[in-house]
C-alpha cells in the first residue's frame, strides 16, 4: 500500500509514487537538507520479517554505493525509519528502457550508443568484482539527455576479493545468496549457466546485455516461450534467429565505420579496433 504524500523519513519528504516492483515501491521525495529531488525505494512492509530479502535489500545498497560511474545509479543513503527500510538514490528524470521499448522502436545507432553506455557501467562493476546478474530493460533507466543508468543491484554477486572488506556476517550473507544451485534473475535475459543454477561471473552480464541489444535492434527477444521453462529450454538448446530476420536494414557486420558514426552522433569518443 502506498504511503501518504508528505510522509517524512528522516530528512526526506515523500511527494509521489514513481513505481512498484516485487520487493517494494519507489517514491519521488524531497531532500530537505540539500533541497534536491531524490528517489526513495521502500522495502514492502510484509517482507520485513524475511531476513533473506532484507539482506538482499541491503546488498543492493552496498553494491551500488561502492561504484562511482556516470552510467550507474548513485546511492546516497540506506536507512530505517519507524517500520520502513529504505534506500535513497539520485532521481532519474526519464523512463526505463523497458517503457521506451513498449512506446516506440529504437534505431540502430541509438541502440548501439545505449549499449556502449551500459557496457561501460558493467565494465566498472566487473573491475570492482561485482556481477549484476539481472541486466534487462527494466533495470536500465534513460534520462531525457539520452544518458543510460544501470540500477537494481539486488541480485548482485560479489567476488571473494571484493567482499573481503565487508564485516564477516554481511560477507557470509552475500556469498550464501550466490551459491551454485540457486536460479536468480529474469529468464528471458539469463545466460545458460544462470538458468542451470551454476556459478556465474562477469560473462553472464555480457550475455544479458547481448539479449538487450538484440531486443532493441530486432524489436523481438532472441529466446521466446509461453512459460519460464520454455524460455529456459530455448536458451539452452536453440540459436536466436538472425537479426536481419526482424530488422532487414541491419548490416550483417558492424564495422569501424558504423562505430564511428555512433560516436559522431552521440558526441561520445570511441576507439576503433
Amino acid at each position: 500500500m502506498a504511503i501518504p504524500q508528505d510522509t517524512r523519513l528522516g530528512h526526506y519528504e515523500i511527494r509521489s509514487l514513481l513505481g512498484a516492483g516485487g520487493m517494494g515501491e519507489v517514491y519521488l521525495a524531497d531532500d530537505l537538507n540539500l533541497h534536491r529531488p531524490v528517489a526513495v525505494k521502500l522495502l514492502r512492509a510484509d517482507l520485513l520479517t524475511n531476513e533473506d530479502l532484507l539482506q538482499r535489500f541491503k546488498r543492493e545498497a552496498y553494491a551500488a554505493s561502492s561504484l562511482n560511474h556516470p552510467n550507474i545509479l548513485t546511492v546516497y543513503e540506506i536507512g530505517a525509519e519507524h517500520e520502513y527500510h529504505f534506500i535513497v538514490t539520485e532521481f532519474i528524470d526519464g523512463e526505463s528502457l523497458g517503457q521506451r521499448l513498449k512506446r516506440e522502436p529504437i534505431k540502430l545507432l541509438e541502440a548501439l550508443n545505449l549499449g556502449i553506455q551500459v557496457a561501460s557501467a558493467l565494465a566498472a562493476a566487473h573491475a570492482a568484482g561485482i556481477t549484476h546478474r539481472d541486466i534487462k530493460p527494466d533495470n536500465i533507466m534513460l534520462r531525457r539527455d539520452h544518458a543510460a543508468k544501470v540500477l537494481d543491484f539486488g541480485l548482485t554477486k560479489l567476488s571473494e576479493q571484493a567482499s573481503s572488506g565487508l564485516d564477516t556476517e554481511l560477507r557470509n550473507q552475500v556469498l550464501q545468496a550466490t551459491i551454485p544451485g540457486t536460479v536468480m534473475g529474469t529468464a528471458r535475459y539469463m545466460s545458460p549457466e544462470q538458468t542451470r543454477g551454476q556459478a556465474v561471473d562477469a560473462r553472464t552480464d555480457i550475455w544479458s546485455l547481448g539479449v538487450v541489444l538484440y531486443q532493441m535492434v530486432a524489436g523481438q527477444l532472441p529466446f521466446a516461450g509461453k512459460t519460464m521453462s520454455d524460455v529456459i529450454a530455448a536458451v539452452l538448446q536453440t540459436d536466436p534467429p538472425a537479426l536481419t530476420t526482424f530488422a532487414p536494414d541491419v548490416p550483417a557486420e558492424t564495422g569501424p565505420h558504423c562505430r564511428q558514426d555512433v560516436a559522431q552522433g552521440s558526441g561520445t569518443a570511441l576507439s576503433v579496433d
